[in-house]
């Protein structure tokens, strides 16, 4: 990677700030925009105003892991602007600068195909997203600590979805003494399931085999936790759902139930911001590599 490579990164949190470090340490030409209340000391690093900045040189786009609102807003933790992508923005950059980003919403997605843009998500990478799902996972556990009147220890922890977060949850949970259920939809992850020590429920009869639960942990994205299935829960239930937005909670249902739930979005961010940024910065180094080599 040379310095040749120019990335703009528009807004990010505290992940951020490891992920610019690590990134302008490997040589890549790195442009912020959200962090005019920082300094960098890297001669490779720069804060700029959108008003005023070229985009014709850059190769690559890199967005908050939460991706845009649904008005091309981004999160900006270390400025008091409003920052946002745009179509004017993206249609000045060249053919081959690509998105990066970890989700993606509509708007997202209808801007870099009107402006014929690659759209990548970060943690669709298989690798990335297990290294990723630990943080998660320690996040929750925090959460789970905090937000109970009791231990994890012989707690009774339903974990909705078994995909790579699902599972290490599981793994975590149980090794703190956890008594975990996991939802499944096949034989194969059943089967999953019955290697890793875990008892697991088919989600078709989630609503009935909730009733006892301690502690629900949500990780689809979908509406899982519904009226019907929130009615079934103890009132002491702590539901946590880990589910990009919107999430897969009724969260008003649930209030309306007097059931606590707690949509703990970015939780690598808040726990660990470090490892995330590293694991964030690793992802794009390779990723702007492999635009290189392509």
């Amino acid at each position: 990677m040379s310095l040749q490579k120019k990335l703009l990164i528009l807004g990010g949190d505290a992940r951020y700030l490891e992920a610019i470090r690590l990134l302008a340490n490997k040589g890549v030409d790195i442009t912020l925009m959200g962090y005019d209340q920082l300094q960098f000391q890297q001669k490779n690093v720069k804060i700029v105003n959108p008003e005023y900045f070229s985009y014709s040189h850059l190769d690559g786009v890199l967005l908050p892991v939460g991706g845009t609102d649904l008005e091309g807003k981004v999160e900006a933790t270390y400025s008091d602007k409003t920052i946002h992508l745009t179509k004017e923005m993206l249609i000045q950059t060249p053919e081959h600068c690509s998105v990066y980003t970890g989700a993606a919403n509509k708007y997202l997605e209808k801007l870099t195909n009107q402006t014929n843009r690659k759209l990548t998500k970060i943690f669709q990478s298989e690798d990335i997203a297990i290294r990723n799902s630990i943080p998660t996972a320690e996040g929750a556990l925090h959460v789970a600590i905090e937000k109970t009147d009791t231990t994890i220890h012989d707690a009774k922890v339903m974990i909705i979805g078994f995909g790579r977060v699902g599972m290490t949850l599981a793994r975590l949970f149980s090794a703190v003494g956890a008594t975990v259920q996991v939802t499944v939809r096949n034989k194969t992850a059943a089967a999953k399931a019955y290697e890793m020590g875990l008892q697991h429920v088919w989600i078709s009869d989630l609503q009935k085999k909730i009733k006892d639960i301690d502690i629900c942990l949500n990780t689809v994205p979908a509406p899982v936790l519904n009226k019907q299935v929130i009615a079934n829960l103890k009132k002491d239930c702590v539901i946590i759902d880990l589910a990009s937005a919107p999430g897969g909670t009724d969260f008003a249902f649930a209030k309306k139930q007097n059931i606590k739930a707690i949509h703990a979005l970015g939780l690598p961010g808040k726990t660990a911001p470090k490892t995330a940024g590293k694991i964030i910065g690793e992802a794009m180094y390779e990723l702007l590599d492999d635009k290189i080599n392509s």
